[in-house]
């Protein structure tokens, strides 16, 4: 018997080839981290990446915006937390409009809501590498926007990284149940598959891959799958 869902968002509730999205976003970044750190862009998101990275390594006693922000001030010489204000515009006025032509992926509310319908906890357990902002704003775009969800990771409040099982162990406990009661929904074999390894059951999106998930399929079969889930 599962009591939580816990949906991946980029490529499972929203449709985006984040490879591409990526290289947009770091492009529309790397001149605001530039007049910060007073480097060119190239050279403020290799920083970035950088620090990204740090985020993936072990840090238990830090968050992830703590694990980043060290890093980040070790190879900049700049404190971040300094440039809130810089840092909140771009996500305020200029990371919205990334989104343009992006949407839900087909079934993303009816999955969403067919768990919450059968009395399950659901989360968004996207990877929390972004800050709070950024996440809200791609679960708009993926149509949920309205939607009350029980947790959301970022990295302000997460300790770890996707597939470090401590991050679905941390997970779980902040939704106030065991691993074992689990769902975890991605598109991600390695990513996403790894919430096994912290003791959960997964749900492999998409209609290739994903040989070691205990369930594969599109969202709109997740939902049709859910209800006998929940009851045992």
């Amino acid at each position: 018997m599962i009591r939580a869902v816990m949906f991946d968002l980029d490529g499972t509730l929203l449709d985006i080839d984040l490879a591409a999205f990526l290289r947009v976003y770091f492009g529309a970044l790397g001149p605001v981290i530039a007049t910060v750190t007073g480097s060119t862009p190239s050279a403020a998101i290799e920083a970035v990446i950088d620090a990204t990275n740090a985020m993936m390594e072990p840090h238990p006693d830090e968050t992830n915006r703590q694990a980043f922000d060290a890093r980040f001030t070790t190879l900049t010489g700049i404190d971040l937390r300094r440039q809130d204000g810089i840092i909140t515009d771009f996500y305020t006025r200029v990371f919205p409009g990334l989104g343009a032509g992006l949407g839900p992926t087909p079934g993303a509310r009816r999955a969403v809501e067919t768990a919450a319908d059968t009395g399950l906890l659901v989360a968004v357990a996207t990877n929390p590498i972004f800050p709070s902002a950024a996440v809200l704003e791609r679960i708009r775009w993926a149509g949920l926007g309205d939607v009350p969800f029980d947790l959301v990771t970022t990295y302000e409040i997460m300790h770890a990284c996707k597939p470090d099982p401590a991050y679905f162990l941390e997970a779980a406990s902040m939704l106030g149940v065991e691993a074992g009661e689990c769902l975890m929904v991605g598109d991600d074999p390695v990513l996403d598959l790894g919430a096994a390894h912290a003791g959960m059951r997964t749900f492999f999106v998409g209609p290739r891959g994903g040989k070691s998930a205990d369930y594969r399929g599109s969202l709109d079969e997740l939902a049709d799958l859910l209800p006998k889930l929940s009851i045992g």
